[in-house]
C-alpha cells in the first residue's frame, strides 16, 4: 500500500487527488494549516493522517514537524496547494509578492527538503502542480507567474539532483481549472465565473495519477493539461 502526502487536499485539484487515492485504499498524509483544518480533513478522509504546518510561514515548518510524527516512508509528495493575487507590477506590494512566493515556491522547497529522506527510502515521486503561468507570464500575473516559474526551476534541479537516488520528479501545468482559486481569479479580473468552461479537477487528478502510477522504467517530467472546451 502506497503512502502519499498531499498539500491543498481541502478543495479543487488537491481534493480530487486525495479522494481518488483514498478510494483505492492508499494511505494519505494530509498537510493542514492549523488544527481545525486538520480535524476537517481527518473527517473527510477516514483513516488519513494529518500534519499541521502553515505554508504561508515556511520558516516554521521544520519547527512544526519536530513536534509531530512524520511517516517513515513516502511513495509520493504532492504539492498542490497554492495562492494567487493578481495585480500590475506598478501596484503590487512586497506583501503580495512575499505571500505568493512563500506559499507557491519557498514552502514546497522546504517541505521537499524536510521529507527527502522518506522519499529516498521508497524511491518516491515528487509532483509539483504548477500552472500555465509557470510557462508564460501575462499582464497582472507577475508575482504568481514568478513563483510558478521558480517552481519549475526547483523541480528541474531536484530531478537532476535526486535521479541517482531513484526519486522521480514531475511538474504538471494545468490550464484554468474549475476551483475556488479560479473563482477568486475571475473576481479579481472582474469577470463572470462559469465553472463549466474550465478543466474539471478530476481530469487534472487523472493526469497526476498517471504520472505517479507509471512503471519504473519511465517517468513523466513535464505534463501540460489544457482546457478541452
Amino acid at each position: 500500500m502506497a503512502t502519499h502526502m498531499i498539500t491543498g487536499a481541502g478543495s479543487g485539484i488537491g481534493a480530487a487527488v486525495a479522494r481518488r487515492l483514498h478510494e483505492r485504499g492508499d494511505d494519505l498524509v494530509l498537510l493542514a494549516r492549523d488544527a481545525g483544518r486538520a480535524k476537517e480533513l481527518a473527517g473527510a478522509y477516514p483513516g488519513a493522517r494529518t500534519l499541521v504546518g502553515d505554508l504561508a510561514n515556511p520558516d516554521r515548518l521544520s519547527w512544526a514537524f519536530s513536534h509531530q510524527t512524520l511517516p517513515d516512508r513516502l511513495d509520493s509528495l504532492l504539492h498542490v496547494a497554492g495562492v494567487v493575487d493578481l495585480g500590475r507590477v506598478g501596484d503590487l506590494t512586497t506583501k503580495a509578492w512575499r505571500s505568493q512566493l512563500d506559499v507557491n515556491l519557498v514552502a514546497p522547497a522546504e517541505l521537499t527538503r524536510l521529507l527527502l529522506p522518506q522519499l529516498r527510502v521508497s524511491q518516491g515521486h515528487v509532483v509539483f502542480v504548477n500552472s500555465g503561468a509557470g510557462l508564460n507570464a501575462h499582464a497582472e500575473w507577475s508575482a504568481y507567474a514568478a513563483s510558478k516559474h521558480g517552481l519549475k526551476a526547483l523541480a528541474d534541479s531536484l530531478r537532476h539532483e535526486e535521479h541517482a537516488a531513484g526519486v522521480r520528479v514531475t511538474s504538471v501545468y494545468p490550464g484554468r481549472t474549475a476551483s475556488p482559486m479560479q473563482a477568486k481569479v475571475h473576481q479579481q479580473e472582474g469577470k463572470e465565473y462559469d465553472a463549466s468552461r474550465w478543466i474539471d479537477p478530476e481530469s487534472v487528478a487523472t493526469a497526476i495519477l498517471t504520472a505517479i502510477d507509471l512503471p519504473r522504467d519511465a517517468e513523466i517530467n513535464d505534463l501540460t493539461v489544457r482546457p478541452g472546451r
